[in-house]
């Protein structure tokens, strides 16, 4: 399954390894990435593909929220299905 995740927080060194870092320990592969600062803001949106992940969705999607909120980031993943529902026009 591919899924969105994306990073919006204050900018700052190591932001793009602290998330990677979480993907890769739980095998999930990025397959694409586009990040920009914006004034003093960090925004990163990566799709990437949860097939050969060691956890669930949902508790990825936990894992994220908790590092996100140490981090002092909003990291949040959707599944890509839902993320294209919800942006056609």
């Amino acid at each position: 399954m591919r899924a969105i995740v994306t990073v919006i927080g204050k900018d700052r060194v190591g932001i793009i390894a602290d998330v990677c870092a979480i993907l890769a320990r739980n095998k999930v592969n990025v397959l694409d990435i586009s990040q920009t600062v914006m004034q003093e803001y960090f925004t990163m949106i990566m799709l990437v593909d949860m097939l050969k992940d060691s956890i669930s969705f949902d508790e990825m999607s936990s894992l994220l929220n908790d590092a996100g909120r140490e981090l002092g980031l909003s990291i949040r993943i959707q599944r890509e299905d839902i993320f294209n529902a919800m942006h056609r026009i």
